[in-house]
């Protein structure tokens, strides 16, 4: 069964489902997709070892900031979702608990992920099903997970499946309603019954496929992506040497109908397009050879962004870099999420360097995690002399005007002017 590859197209249509579903990490993943779950009428119980993370949702909060969240939340609750520190039995186990890599191997860490199987095992019944929707490198469920399924349920015959996560802070919700999903299990019919699961709430197309497929058509994506954007900010740096206008460029070379180069930054946060794809430089080393050099060219931009601070400022006698702002915090737009966010690599940056008094706000992070963070933009912008657009905001487009006076750096090519510098 392994070797082969189902192709299917949904075929669910309607109907009760009568399941239970215990949901396994309740962050920026496993919660909507709980919540997703029950408003359409399934039986869920939604469980994270976080005992703030569960008081807070029997509170009412949903912990974060996404569009169209609350309101799922509050259908969620009309249908009896419940939120505990305990798994409880079920006949289906959705797992999306983080998977960080190892720095050093660059290797996934999926600790959470057999922390969570075994938690499982100790509840579950025999024919249970564990779906894993938490990203993992090509053969973890067969070199990690099935041991720990060997191991702690003897007894059990219990069902791996993975379906990864295919959705962006931001858009959660329209996305996991419109996206197309993959389903990876051993066997057909057990495949099924999670795609007809996941067709109560899913309009995208489902493919059914093996395990190891799955595992890797996730982290190709987001590598994919990754690749592209290495692209164009090695553009940015050879357009720099030349003075050439790396945007205009970009935007003309589109216009062929074969070419879609996606946009420079300041670097590429988040937990998937900056973490994927080292999944693949550390199992296949001296293989993934383009895709370790992408990752060299976006990790290398924060530094190529203070490169530029230091230019700028030297052009406009600034000489004091407590003058200087960075506005944006989290890794992308109109979201509260940090992750790998590259403001917080250039800070990590300036700290290796021994240089420090940078000034940082973000309209989204309402408690101070930096040193020199603001939560009041006029007392921000009063304090400084120069602005680096890290995050594009929506925030930061209705306040355009307040920023007349300022030495802007515009990693995101939102603004312009006359003393406006982009990368």
């Amino acid at each position: 069964m392994v070797g082969e590859i189902w192709l299917s197209v949904n075929e669910y249509s309607g109907g009760d489902i009568e399941m239970k579903v215990n949901v396994i990490g309740l962050g920026y993943i496993g919660l909507p997709t709980a919540l997703m779950l029950a408003s359409e009428g399934i039986k869920v119980v939604g469980t994270d070892i976080d005992q703030s993370i569960v008081n807070g949702l029997n509170g009412g909060s949903v912990g974060f900031e996404e569009d169209g969240l609350q309101e799922l939340f509050e259908k969620a609750k009309r249908n009896n979702i419940v939120f505990t520190t305990q798994y409880e039995k079920s006949e289906v186990y959705i797992v999306a608990v983080p998977t960080p890599y190892v720095k050093s191997s660059k290797k996934v860490d999926a600790t959470y992920v057999k922390n969570a199987v075994r938690s499982v095992l100790d509840v579950c019944d025999s024919g249970s099903i564990v779906v894993i929707e938490s990203t993992i490198s090509p053969g973890t469920i067969d070199k990690q997970i099935r041991p720990v399924v060997k191991k702690h349920g003897k007894e059990k015959d219990i069902h791996l499946v993975h379906a990864p996560e295919r959705i962006i802070p931001g858009r959660m919700v329209y996305e996991l309603e419109n996206n197309n999903r993959t389903i990876g299990a051993d066997e057909e019919n057990v495949g099924q019954r999670i795609k007809k699961l996941y067709q109560t709430f899913c309009k995208g197309e489902i493919t059914v496929t093996n395990i190891k497929t799955a595992e890797m058509t996730k982290v190709v994506e987001n590598t994919y992506r990754d690749i592209n954007i290495a692209f164009a900010n090695e553009l940015t740096k050879i357009c720099r040497t030349d003075n050439l206008d790396v945007y205009e460029i970009i935007r003309i070379a589109n216009m062929h109908p074969r070419v879609n180069i996606l946009s420079p930054g300041p670097g590429v946060g988040g937990h998937c397009i900056s973490v994927d794809p080292w999944f693949l430089v550390g199992d296949y080393p001296g293989l993934a050879n383009i895709i370790l050099a992408a990752r060299k060219i976006n990790d290398s931009m924060p530094e190529f962004v203070l490169e530029r601070i230091s230019e700028i400022m030297e052009d406009n006698g600034l000489s004091d870099v407590s003058r200087v702002g960075l506005y944006g915090l989290t890794y992308k737009e109109n979201v509260d999420d940090v992750r790998e966010s590259p403001t917080l690599q250039l800070l990590e940056c300036m700290k290796r360097h021994l240089a420090g008094g940078i000034k940082v706000y973000d309209p989204f992070i309402h408690k101070n995690m930096v040193k020199n963070q603001y939560q009041d933009y006029t007392e921000f912008l009063n304090n400084i002399d120069m602005i680096v657009v890290m995050v594009g905001h929506r925030h930061l487009n209705q306040n355009l005007s307040l920023l007349k006076n300022k030495v802007i750096l515009d990693t995101k090519n939102v603004c312009n002017g006359e003393n406006v510098y982009k990368l």
